[in-house]
């Protein structure tokens, strides 16, 4: 590791202390590929998954792996109309694992995401057995207000880009506070402690992985 990475990862002690005290688990990872391969042995053959959009899930070779697995997967992007969309969702809600990410994750192991439709944060906060949160280590932050200004000025932009939506961040490349139809910032969720124990797993990953 290198010496961002090596602080990146004495700092996780810190963090996964603290998401302990908040009833989630933490795990540190030198890469993705031991985080994936980590991830699968906890998980066994025939579990339903199912996941919220995450380009960190994509990215670390996540999504690849589920798709080359013995699992049922239930994959949002199969709906034709909006009852099929209903109909996923509603059998999302019940999978055994649900795979996201975090927009932000603070040095207190409190969790800080924004969301559009609200699917991701709703089966963050309720329905499946297990979440699993991907999260590089440019997601860390130092407190619940740094945690928020990063995913206005970091996480929000570029996704609007990528998902081209004609808001005004994808315009400017900065966060205007919108309210525009196409505006996705319409929910924000801290997670400051699990009511479950042993259901949010945080996957702490020595790379920059997402927006």
């Amino acid at each position: 590791m290198d010496n961002r990475q090596t602080a990146f990862a004495r700092a996780c002690e810190g963090i996964i202390a603290n998401l302990k005290k908040r009833n989630m688990e933490g795990y540190f990872f030198e890469d993705s590929a031991s985080c994936v391969r980590a991830i699968l042995e906890m998980m066994p053959e025939g579990s339903v998954v199912s996941w919220g959009g995450s380009a960190s899930v994509q990215e670390s070779g996540m999504m690849d792996a589920l798709k080359q697995g013995n699992y049922r997967l239930i994959d949002r992007s199969e709906a034709k109309t909006p009852e099929e969309q209903r109909e996923i969702y509603a059998r999302t809600v019940m999978s055994d694992y649900y795979f996201m990410s975090s927009n932000a994750i603070t040095y207190e192991g409190e969790l800080v995401n924004f969301d559009g439709n609200g699917n991701r944060v709703g089966c963050l906060i309720h329905g499946p057995r297990h979440v699993m949160l991907i999260v590089g280590m440019n997601k860390v932050t130092a407190s619940l207000e740094s945690a928020v200004q990063r995913v206005r000025t970091m996480a929000c932009p570029p996704n609007a880009v990528r998902l081209n939506r004609q808001t005004p961040c994808a315009a400017t490349g900065k966060c205007e506070d919108c309210l525009s139809p196409d505006c996705f910032c319409n929910q924000l969720v801290i997670t400051r402690r699990s009511g479950h124990t042993g259901r949010i797993k945080v996957f702490l990953v020595a790379e920059d992985l997402g927006f």
